[in-house]
């Protein structure tokens, strides 16, 4: 049976234009594709690029570091709003600054928890320098001595050699005392405070390098008396 032409005629295919049209919808929504060639086709992000607002996050100029101590001198006499201070804004605010350093010392001198060095804190420390500073200790005169060992240097050297042993019998009798007295200060600590987590080394040598001091320039100064029970 012959074909017929009108049924052939149905069934070509015709020019369709929906493909140009979803590759031109392709390219305009940004998601890209492939060209004609096979090369690809670089993505868009769909928007226009925002401009940055570099005005809002500029800062002003930071000036360098002064080089010398006479610039530094010269950036401290400028107040915040770019004024220069008095004379007179200066010297108070120097008599401000050493009025509070020596309250501050003042306070350390006395005792004060807040104010005193980390190796002073503690009520251990405390209880140390109390047993420490109510009896007087021959490691005390190891100054003294050691002023009189730098004078002898130059003396005759007969009189150099005495003061070398003398010196030296003083050395051994100190160790000895010091050896003594760290423990017998570490004992008193744990029976006053059994808790105690200071090592016996460690409060044993606070309490020899504080009789080693001259009374007067024991920091913070002693809270107790000669004789003092404690």
């Amino acid at each position: 049976m012959p074909d017929d032409p009108t049924s052939h005629d149905d069934s070509a295919p015709d020019d369709d234009p929906s493909p140009a049209t979803g590759d031109a919808s392709d390219a305009d929504s940004g998601q890209g594709g492939k060209t004609a060639g096979g090369g690809n086709v670089t993505e868009g992000k769909g928007r226009p690029t925002p401009k940055r607002n570099a005005s809002a996050k500029r800062r002003g100029p930071v000036g360098p570091a002064p080089m010398t101590a006479k610039e530094a001198r010269a950036r401290r006499r400028v107040n915040r709003d770019g004024t220069k201070k008095s004379r007179e804004e200066r010297k108070s605010e120097s008599a401000d600054k050493r009025a509070a350093m020596a309250d501050r010392r003042e306070r350390m001198m006395a005792g004060e928890e807040k104010f005193l060095p980390a190796r002073d804190r503690g009520p251990e420390r405390r209880f140390v320098r109390n047993i420490v500073d109510s009896r007087r200790h021959l490691v005390g005169l190891f100054m003294p001595l050691a002023i009189v060992m730098i004078l002898s240097l130059f003396l005759a050297p007969n009189i150099q050699a005495v003061v070398s042993l003398f010196m030296l019998i003083m050395v051994v009798l100190m160790m000895i005392e010091g050896f003594f007295l760290s423990r017998r200060t570490y004992a008193r600590v744990a029976e006053r405070y059994p808790g105690v987590v200071d090592s016996r080394f460690s409060l044993g040598w606070y309490a020899f390098v504080r009789a080693s001091q001259l009374r007067r320039m024991r920091t913070p100064r002693p809270e107790v008396s000669v004789g003092d029970e404690v």
